[in-house]
């Protein structure tokens, strides 16, 4: 089985649990995903699923991209050059074998046709085409029920009260100073220093070390970086809606993209084998643990 979905963040907002206390949650819109691609461990070394997620127009899509997705792609005018001085030479090794001219060029027919279909062959990628998709991403499989290219998953991978962990980009606030980036108190406003208010003040001695250290705290960029956020409980499931309600926060803005994936309790207990590790997993599942 999958062990993530990638979604979008739609907001956050609040609920009231059996006694009425307040309970913050944010609403994520996870899936339908696309299987683009199954790796195998005799393959490739390693089990994962490729899986796309949303929609890109084609004009924007890299070639390669299309051609790994299964599309078939028109030639380029370097192709039909190459394609073009390739049947010239063909034409002239013909005309200076006159007396074998037929066999000639039907020989280069043959071969150029051969080289036309398996350049196909190896553009079109996969058996049908997919997408494209604004986003493709691998996720782990565990338990051996292994998705085949081109089926949808949805939120259904996921139940009421299990922990997932969201991976998410927070929001980029640019250029910060201390006192925002790392919480820093500032100078002291009095005794002729109104302009030391949120400076950093000094960032080493002079001659021993004779260095600022890696690492110290300045000002730089903040925000903008890959977050996770670990063991967040799914209040709520809803499949048809492909609908996840999550309590706590998720990094970065409303519309995000984020990816869910399953608690590393869940994966430890799937990769182990046995009857009442199984039994484990069926409970976890159903959200009676």
């Amino acid at each position: 089985m999958l062990t993530g979905l990638l979604g979008r963040k739609v907001g956050m907002t609040q609920i009231f649990g059996p006694n009425g206390a307040v309970i913050p949650v944010t609403v994520i819109e996870a899936g339908p995903c696309t299987v683009t691609q199954v790796k195998t461990a005799a393959t490739d070394g390693y089990e994962a699923v490729q899986i796309g997620y949303g929609s890109r127009k084609m004009k924007n899509t890299p070639r390669p991209i299309l051609g790994h997705l299964g599309h078939s792609l028109p030639t380029t005018p370097r192709q039909r050059r190459k394609q073009q001085s390739e049947q010239a030479k063909a034409r002239q090794e013909a005309r200076n074998r006159a007396t074998e001219k037929e066999a000639d060029e039907a020989e280069a027919t043959g071969k150029q046709g051969a080289r036309a279909s398996s350049s196909a062959r190896r553009r079109r990628g996969s058996a049908q085409p997919l997408g494209p998709f604004a986003l493709l991403r691998e996720v782990r499989v565990v338990g051996g029920d292994v998705p085949a290219v081109g089926d949808s998953v949805d939120a259904s991978l996921f139940s009421r009260g299990e922990l997932v962990d969201i991976i998410g980009t927070s929001k980029g606030k640019g250029f910060a100073g201390v006192v925002k980036r790392h919480g820093f108190r500032g100078g002291p406003r009095t005794h002729g220093q109104s302009d030391r208010l949120r400076a950093p003040g000094s960032i080493g001695p002079g001659t021993t070390p004779g260095k600022v250290f890696k690492g110290t705290r300045m000002a730089g960029r903040m925000g903008g970086a890959r977050i996770t956020i670990k063991d967040l409980q799914v209040v709520e499931a809803d499949p048809e809606r492909n609908l996840l309600v999550v309590k706590g926060s998720v990094p970065g803005p409303n519309g995000g993209i984020v990816m869910i994936r399953k608690g590393e309790e869940f994966i430890g207990l799937a990769e182990r084998s046995g009857t009442e590790t199984a039994a484990h997993l069926q409970q976890v599942e159903a959200g009676t643990r």
